[in-house]
């Protein structure tokens, strides 16, 4: 079994004022080698947007994008419709670049912050037609994993949203003293567990707030709520 440990404290920060931007691996201006990807999750990037502030319009190919609001009202505007769509909290959008999309990202509200989290997976193909899709998922009860994005190539799950890749992402709520047994779909996966909130052990490791833990070459592992918790799941091809 390999174990990474990334501490909060660990990840990239950037303050340009509209946004305040934390980076799990390497991303604009932060660089660090040991810190490039975990398999194919390439970018996981936490951010505060200022109201009425945002990301105009620029260029995407050949990348799984997908966005999980945490508070406030994101706005998106992308090549296929051309048409302002809202994501509240509690939706998860996915953008399948593909053979390329431009789109904007802003924050719909003029008085509030905008927070969430972006990841960006490697795709299993290249040059697809781009596609969009966004779902609201109601929080599941207490020990319950939620799968909130699967392989399009994988329809287990009718609920989930779908990309260009054989992962995973998931969510579960914990309370105080849970124990929950992770399962990981293939031993050349491997699962990079980000603590939303809360604080949980995994593998003697402690996560408090936003800390993070990779774990690969295992079938599964178990971890233990210290208190009320909530983790993400990323679970994507560890790639050679």
């Amino acid at each position: 079994m390999d174990i990474i440990f990334h501490p909060a404290s660990s990840r990239g920060f950037a303050d340009h004022g509209w946004l305040k931007a934390n980076h799990s691996f390497s991303f604009a201006r932060f660089y660090d080698s040991q810190k490039m990807n975990f398999g194919a999750l390439r970018v996981l990037n936490h951010d505060r947007i200022a109201p009425n502030m945002g990301f105009g319009t620029h260029p995407h190919d050949n990348m799984e994008i997908i966005t999980i609001p945490i508070s406030g009202i994101l706005k998106h505007k992308d090549s296929m419709s051309e048409q302002w769509l809202k994501v509240e909290a509690g939706e998860v959008q996915v953008m399948s670049a593909g053979a390329g999309v431009f789109h904007s990202e802003m924050n719909a509200s003029s008085i509030e912050d905008l927070t969430l989290f972006q990841t960006w997976i490697l795709p299993d193909k290249q040059g697809v037609t781009p596609r969009y899709d966004q779902r609201h998922f109601e929080l599941s009860e207490s020990g319950v994993l939620q799968v909130l994005v699967e392989s399009i190539d994988d329809f287990k799950l009718e609920n989930s949203l779908k990309i260009h890749q054989d992962a995973q992402i998931s969510r579960i709520n914990l309370s105080t003293g849970d124990i929950f047994k992770y399962t990981l779909k293939s031993d050349s996966h491997g699962v990079y567990i980000l603590q939303v909130y809360g604080s949980s052990v995994v593998l003697n490791k402690k996560l408090g707030k936003r800390d993070a833990v990779g774990i690969s070459k295992t079938s599964s592992f178990e971890l233990v709520a210290e208190n009320d918790a909530q983790l993400l799941f990323l679970e994507v091809p560890i790639l050679e």
